[in-house]
């Protein structure tokens, strides 16, 4: 592969015009169809094999046009102090407001607190039910405009008004994350190269990637149902790998240069090696995004099968356009160890046999490997504590800051109706094969009320072929809490004696119900997930390796950083440390996505850090360095881009951190975090003192299977055997 990959470079610096044509001309291509393309909307959200979605579509099937899954919202009305919700002029004002609420174009149904017994007991609160034709996810913008407005004009009338529900629901934004992101790589990368032009070649083509890639994606949009969160994925993950590629690829040229080699052998020489470290690391990445549809949530599936096609564009640019620009960028970028003429006056490299701080650091490890392994794994071991009391489950509006409305209206709600009337329950009664179905759906009410922790059950309302009726049920607890999970299993542990006595069939739903099947399905999905990526990268890594030890140190490492950063989140946003400092206003369960979310990004972005790590150490073993020796010599060309890749991914993750909504800040700090705990404690500390430890038998493979697997070729031993071909290619001047 070296070999190939470096008559790949050399060809795109000698073809440098025809590369950039090409590149410009994709992305002009992708921007031409995302341009014409028509908006991109909310893909739909189903969740295959669970009981909540098959009671969903029974629902579509038995009440037509009822839309069971469509959209809610509730518009929460509080009487000025000292007076009701009934006296004439603020009754007036909520009707007025329910009949501005039924004219919008995917408004299915509006509920009148009058009418509908919504008016709590004291008289002071009372709220109206709308219900929508199409999810949260698909609402239009027009009708989440109509909603906030017709909320402004009962304010005007005195009364406090607040809503709640998922109708509000929108995609958060990130573009400011984004550019901050930005900013502080394109910092870190003039520090660690010395030269603006060195470090503008990772950001210029990073962000050509992700044009593409996210182009791509909502030019096929609506043709695929791709969500505009599709997008967000992308760009987050695009943006990561992207950036790390082409810094390994502009570092190893640069190294290349610093041994005298002229630009284009460079080059070619740079892509042969760094750049089979990124077609493996790649692969891993996409393996991890790819391996997401094992959960069975298309909505998932496709996120991630989009930002791995992002991926696979950033390693195809770093491995043609990054050469491309280096024969353009001529002498500007300078060999390792100089500086610009506008950064560093132009010094010249540091002496030769001056070690860098990589190589300071690896030998400490290497002299006292059981005192770093120790410190590593007893740290590590210490952060990952609070993991064992992990709770999952899904926000709602009550882990939503105060200062939104949608927490105003569940906590309006909560003291007027009680908490549990935030997360409704759905009992949907499927009487067909039944002999006398009122007396199915009668039995059903009458069951659920003799269960604990019921606070109302609503009398059956058939559809109008009689074979089907729907029961709300109201626990007393509130909707994300453990007591309301037992009761939904509880209901359906009834399903069985129902069944033998009426005949009829059982099914709970609703947004709670749908959120506790959400999360049983991600925690049941975890294991496999894990043992498919781990395992399907554990044998692409032998084949880099050409090891057993080194991708079994490597996945232990992993599941060492993930379990320690699961800690950390349960830590923050479940006990409550640092809340104050990272503004977390309410404390609850961790989001169900988290665990299997991080196992996927931040696997794929610690293999990256693996392979270029480890990779340079096994190219100097492989060409005669003893394993000490070959760990202090990967850290001496390595450890500089793999920490300032490292920071980057840190940087742009924290960048989420301050952001208003609580999923988005905890994803943010858990991958922070992880990146952190993986790059600068197990692959800087950990990975050395474990190969330091193990020394030769580190790099041992049975004969049988070193004989089977394919010759790779990662270190590039083949081009050390090629001698330099003749050219009039432009030397690198002193």
């Amino acid at each position: 592969m070296a070999t190939y990959l470096y008559k790949l470079g050399r060809f795109a610096f000698r073809r440098r015009h025809f590369v950039a044509l090409l590149w410009v001309a994709l992305l002009t291509l992708a921007g031409v169809g995302a341009a014409s393309a028509p908006p991109a909307g909310n893909s739909s959200f189903s969740i295959p094999g669970t009981e909540a979605q098959r009671a969903f579509d029974l629902l579509e099937q038995r009440f037509p046009g009822m839309s069971a899954d469509g959209a809610t919202a509730r518009v929460v009305f509080k009487a000025p102090e000292g007076q009701k919700m009934t006296d004439a002029g603020n009754k007036a004002a909520v009707e007025k407001t329910v009949k501005e609420l039924a004219s919008g174009s995917e408004v299915a149904s509006v509920a009148d607190p009058y009418t509908g017994k919504a008016v709590s007991r004291d008289g002071t609160i009372a709220y109206a039910s709308v219900k929508y034709k199409v999810s949260g996810m698909e609402l239009e913008d027009s009708s989440r405009d109509a909603l906030k407005e017709s909320a402004g004009h009962a304010r005007d009338a005195g009364l406090t008004v607040e809503i709640g529900g998922d109708a509000l629901t929108t995609a958060p934004e990130t573009g400011s994350s984004e550019v901050i992101g930005i900013a502080i790589a394109a910092v870190v990368l003039v520090i660690t190269f010395g030269s603006l032009i060195a470090a503008g070649l990772p950001l210029l083509t990073a962000i050509i990637g992700v044009g593409i890639g996210v182009s791509a994606i909502t030019a096929l949009a609506t043709p695929l149902d791709l969500g505009s969160t599709t997008s967000t994925l992308a760009t987050m993950i695009g943006l990561a790998v992207g950036i790390d590629y082409a810094l390994f690829i502009v570092s190893r040229y640069r190294a290349e240069l610093a041994e005298g080699r002229d630009r284009e052998e460079a080059a070619g020489r740079a892509v042969g090696t760094a750049g089979s470290a990124v077609v493996f690391a790649g692969l891993t990445v996409v393996i991890a995004l790819v391996g997401l549809s094992v959960v069975n949530i298309p909505m998932l599936t496709k996120m991630g099968v989009a930002a791995a096609g992002t991926v696979a564009i950033a390693v195809l640019i770093a491995l043609t356009m990054i050469p491309a620009l280096l024969g353009y960028a001529g002498r500007t970028v300078k060999p390792a160890g100089e500086k610009s003429k506008l950064l560093g006056g132009g010094r010249a490299a540091k002496k030769a046999g001056r070690p860098n701080m990589g190589t300071r650091w690896a030998s400490f490890v290497v002299r006292r490997p059981v005192t770093v392994l120790l410190l590593g794994v007893v740290g590590l071991g210490a952060a990952a504590v609070p993991a064992a009391s992990l709770e999952l489950g899904l926000p709602d509006d009550g882990s939503q800051p105060v200062s939104t409305t949608q927490r105003r209206a569940y906590d309006l709600l909560s003291d007027g109706f009680g908490p549990g009337f935030n997360g409704p329950l759905m009992v949907v009664v499927d009487a067909k094969g039944s002999t006398d179905k009122k007396a199915a759906f009668a039995k059903v009410g009458d069951e659920i009320k003799g269960l604990k922790d019921v606070v109302t059950v609503t009398p059956p309302a058939p559809n109008k072929a009689g074979d089907t009726a729907i029961i709300t049920v109201v626990p007393k607890s509130q909707p994300s809490s453990a007591t309301t999970e037992d009761l939904v299993h509880a209901i359906r542990g009834k399903s069985a004696s129902i069944a033998s006595a009426t005949d009829a069939k059982l099914l709970v739903t609703g947004a709670t119900a749908m959120n506790i099947d959400v999360s049983q399905k991600l925690n049941d999905a975890l294991l496999p997930y894990l043992a498919l990526v781990v395992g399907l990268a554990f044998l692409l890594l032998i084949v880099v390796f050409r090891s057993i030890l080194v991708p079994l140190k490597a996945a232990l490492g992993f599941l060492l950083s993930v379990l320690a950063a699961l800690g950390a989140v349960v830590a923050v946003f479940q006990w409550g440390w640092l809340s104050g400092l990272m503004n977390v206003e309410q404390t609850g369960p961790v989001m169900s996505m988290m665990p299997i979310f991080m196992v996927g990004v931040v696997f794929g972005l610690a293999m990256d850090y693996e392979v270029f790590l480890v990779t340079r150490m096994r190219e100097a073993y492989v060409h005669g360095e003893n394993p000490g020796q070959a760990v202090v010599t990967g850290f001496r060309y390595s450890a500089r881009v793999v920490t300032a890749a490292a920071v980057i991914m840190i940087a742009v993750f924290s960048g989420f951190i301050g952001s208003s909504e609580a999923m988005i800040k905890m994803i943010g700090f858990g991958l922070a975090i992880a990146v952190f705990f993986d790059a600068f404690i197990v692959r800087m500390a950990v990975v050395p003192a474990v190969l330091a430890l193990l020394g030769r038998r580190a790099w041992w493979l049975p004969a049988w299977l070193d004989r089977a697997l394919p010759n790779v070729d990662v270190e590039g031993e083949g081009l050390r055997t090629d001698s330099d071909p003749d050219g009039d290619r432009e030397l690198v001047s002193a």
